[in-house]
């Protein structure tokens, strides 16, 4: 068992009283002798009184920064050689966090609790995560069971080498997720049973799903750009190809837009190349440190 004197709890929270009244006396009787931190992310409740009656540090931001924001600020304060990190509105257990650190123990730099079906909010969010966790596993060739768990425990100095990286909204474990994988290092799922939140959410399901697919695009080109630029690159050839086969039946001609999607077919297969290329050079100081 991993010594709970090298342990950090990160906990970020955003007007979570109600829950953090509960929870930290339960984190505390669970890992006596860890750090615990609560990130106050701008709140207008009483977060900050109840941090200071459990003994428990808070820092506060002067103003909502996001929950990535509050991740960051966590992670550079905690002094444990592994933090946990774990959502401030409930519905992460703290009987949870010695299954996640067994996994550290056996040898993995990332343990994520992955949300047992019936665990979310709704229908819809755990479609999206699915398809999210999906498209995700597909472009880092590994199997993601939960891309958007904020409950997991990380090596920290290896978690610290992805601070710049991480977007200051709800979309952190979808960048550190694939950010790890990436880098190589050991990530393991424990199955988890999320209770209902308390409070409101802070997430748009509209405004925050578009984001998260733009954070998986954009880890996904940091990871394998030939993932997302060769496909787009033989839908541009086999369309130019079409093209050309109609025009030519018909019309007995080759046409400036078959040509424009052949040229558009090399330039963007060219682009991915290079890309590539950036991206090797990227992880070239990861590669180093080991």
């Amino acid at each position: 068992m991993t010594n709970v004197a090298l342990i950090s709890v990160v906990i970020p929270a955003r007007n979570e009283a109600a829950s953090l009244v509960s929870l930290l006396p339960a984190v505390r009787a669970q890992m006596p002798e860890a750090q615990i931190i609560v990130v106050d992310d701008g709140s207008t409740d009483k977060t900050t009184e109840i941090c200071t009656a459990q003994g428990v540090r808070c820092i506060s931001h002067p103003y909502p920064m996001g929950n990535g924001a509050a991740i960051k600020t966590g992670a550079r304060a905690a002094t444990g050689e592994i933090i946990v990190f774990m959502d401030g509105d409930g519905q992460h257990q703290a009987e949870d966090i010695p299954r996640l650190l067994e996994k550290l123990a056996a040898g993995y730099d990332m343990a994520v609790g992955a949300r047992v079906r019936g665990s979310h909010a709704g229908v819809h969010r755990a479609v999206a995560n699915d398809v999210f966790s999906r498209f995700a596993s597909w472009m880092v060739m590994q199997q993601i069971e939960d891309l958007t768990s904020g409950f997991r425990a990380v090596r920290a100095d290896k978690f610290r080498k992805f601070l710049y990286l991480l977007p200051n909204g709800f979309s952190y474990p979808t960048t550190i997720t694939m950010s790890f994988f990436r880098a190589g290092y050991g990530v393991a799922y424990v199955p988890i049973r999320a209770l209902e939140r308390q409070g409101n959410s802070h997430i748009r399901p509209l405004r925050d799903g578009v984001r998260f697919l733009l954070i998986i695009i954009k880890i996904g080109t940091l990871y394998s750009p030939l993932k997302l630029f060769l496909p787009i690159s033989a839908g541009f050839f086999l369309t130019g190809v079409c093209y050309y086969a109609h025009t030519y039946l018909t019309a007995g001609r080759f046409t400036n837009m078959s040509a424009l999607m052949f040229i558009s077919a090399i330039l963007t297969f060219l682009i991915g190349i290079v890309s590539e290329q950036i991206s090797a050079l990227h992880y070239r100081d990861l590669d180093r440190e080991r």
